[in-house]
């Protein structure tokens, strides 16, 4: 399979999404308010998905003061997300925009970290609820738009605890698997009939407030922040991406 060089990344013009719309969840913080930030500054205009009102309004402030792009804001749980909302999403951005280029599944809860055995039931439904399903209802609901695009692009973020199993990761871990198998299922079904592409990224260590409550004994210092990994995300969200389909990327290969 082809990989895509850091020399790709490199190359991206600074416009290389303008006039895009692109769906971003998580978008109120870490690696989410990142990206919001970064499509907005190559020209995206970028509807601010998040739990928070109050920090994705301060995301939207940042972008209207220093873009002419033309930012929304659709403050939701995704644990309470359900069909019938992800279709009123869908039809709202259409009215908006008339059109979207691309999502990124940014949002996760982390959950608890302890053995199967004792994990309790309720937390399992709502790390699931977050991490897979909101991300199925939304796609489904959103694929008419992606698939009219002339690049639609979907990004989901994995993890190294999705690839392989590893004790006391619970719900979270088992949700990454989850989100691996519902990237590969679709770029699998739309890569040949469609101008779609389809990717999973895995930021492995980032200074974010969910990598501090999985690690509370680490120096904040010595992992990257979420801007360092932009370069890679604004080209998944690029036709650049378009020789790529249904790749697991690990971010921090193109760190420099």
């Amino acid at each position: 399979m082809q990989s895509i060089s850091k020399e790709q990344l490199q190359q991206l013009p600074e416009d290389a999404l303008l006039d895009k719309v692109i769906l971003v969840t998580g978008a109120g913080d870490g690696i989410g308010k990142a990206a919001a930030l970064s499509y907005a500054n190559a020209g995206a205009h970028v509807i601010l998905l998040g739990r928070t009102q109050g920090k994705l309004e301060q995301v939207y402030d940042l972008i209207e003061q220093n873009t002419k792009t033309r930012p929304i804001i659709f403050p939701y749980d995704l644990n309470t997300l359900n069909p019938d909302i992800a279709r009123e999403m869908a039809y709202a951005i259409e009215q908006e925009y008339g059109r979207l280029d691309g999502v990124l599944f940014n949002a996760s809860a982390l959950g608890s970290k302890m053995a199967i055995e004792q994990y309790p039931e309720q937390e399992w439904l709502d790390v699931m609820n977050t991490n897979v399903n909101s991300a199925f209802y939304l796609t489904k609901a959103l694929l008419p738009l992606l698939k009219a695009a002339d690049a639609g692009r979907i990004l989901f973020t994995t993890s190294s605890v999705g690839r392989k199993g590893r004790a006391y990761w619970g719900a979270y871990a088992v949700s990454k698997f989850a989100t691996e198998g519902l990237m590969q299922t679709l770029a699998d079904e739309l890569g040949a009939i469609s101008q779609v592409r389809t990717f999973a990224v895995n930021p492995g260590g980032t200074r974010t407030a969910m990598r501090a409550s999985a690690y509370p004994g680490e120096d904040p210092g010595d992992v990257p922040p979420p801007e360092d990994h932009m370069p890679l995300y604004r080209f998944l969200m690029s036709e650049a991406a378009e020789p790529f389909n249904g790749q697991s990327i690990d971010a921090y290969d193109y760190l420099s």
